[in-house]
């Protein structure tokens, strides 16, 4: 069984504050299944934007798949870009920032 959008963006975001990273909900989604992208600002001008990966939402043991969908060294504004022609499409997605400077605020992106 998944979680809910809700507490695991929650969840997500407990965990980095505990890790000493930043983060914010940009945009809050469906409180069920929204899906969740990940923006992870490295605070230099460059970002990585992870989503949810085609297929299976969970892996064996439980934890979000993620995709890298943009990676270094674009900019925050074109993961905003992106996901601004994709919330026409699906108005329930969650957009969720994180300030990680050396990784991945803890998100390992699939193959």
């Amino acid at each position: 069984m998944r979680l809910k959008s809700a507490i695991w963006v929650s969840a997500f975001l407990r965990r980095c504050m505990v890790q000493g990273i930043f983060g914010a909900v940009v945009k809050k989604g469906a409180e069920e299944a929204g899906a969740v992208h990940v923006i992870v600002n490295h605070l230099d001008g460059t970002c990585h934007m992870l989503g949810p990966a085609p297929g299976e939402a969970c892996d064996e043991a439980g934890e979000r798949r993620f995709i890298a969908e943009i990676a270094p060294p674009r900019s925050a504004a074109d993961a905003m870009a992106l996901l601004q022609r994709r919330m026409r499409f699906d108005p329930d997605l969650w957009i969720v920032e994180v300030e990680d400077r050396k990784g991945m605020a803890g998100l390992e992106p699939c193959a």
